[in-house]
């Protein structure tokens, strides 16, 4: 079977949470119990503004999966990002900015292209004039895939709450 990309809707991205949460959990080699604990941040964020999902789906199956939305003041992840900056980099950076939440394909399909696809076919659609994200801040097979699409780190060390990992906070001029 070949692989194609959808563009989802909120309904589409909110009908298929699971399957969504179960490429997160086989993507970031977590328990699928403790990825779908996720399901109400999923949900939190379906009726976000400029929400876009792309699906890549091998018949039924959801081998990998985009989404993400125009950030703003009042939204934990882009309060948290904005903390941490200094006002005239975040002011640059997350006024237009596009918050990729996930990007995750399936481990066998790494390597492949498709997570660039996917990434590309998400981004083509906003009309925001950037796209932040967040990623593990260290040197990972994702910090790489990003360094080579363009991206830049603007914050190093960031950490959430509740969560011990530090993160990096990366940019894209849309």
């Amino acid at each position: 079977m070949s692989t194609v990309l959808v563009e989802w809707d909120r309904l589409q991205l909110g009908a298929r949470v699971d399957d969504v949460l179960d490429v997160y959990a086989e993507a970031m080699e977590v328990p699928r119990m403790a990825a779908r604990s996720r399901r109400s941040v999923l949900a939190g964020h379906l009726d976000r503004h400029g929400l876009r999902a792309v699906a890549a789906l091998d018949g039924p199956q959801l081998v990998g999966i985009g989404y993400g939305y125009l950030g703003a003041p009042g939204q934990w992840w882009h309060d948290q990002v904005r903390a941490a900056m200094a006002p005239t980099l975040a002011e640059a950076w997350l006024t237009d900015a596009f918050e990729v939440c996930e990007l995750h394909v399936r481990p066998s399909r790494h390597g492949t292209g498709l997570g660039r696809d996917v990434l590309l076919t998400l981004l083509a659609g906003t009309s925001a004039g950037t796209a932040v994200l967040t990623t593990p801040d260290r040197e990972t097979r994702a910090r790489q895939f990003y360094r080579a699409g363009g991206w830049q780190d603007l914050v190093r060390g960031l950490e959430f709450p509740g969560d011990p990992r530090s993160f990096a906070v990366l940019g894209l001029r849309l």
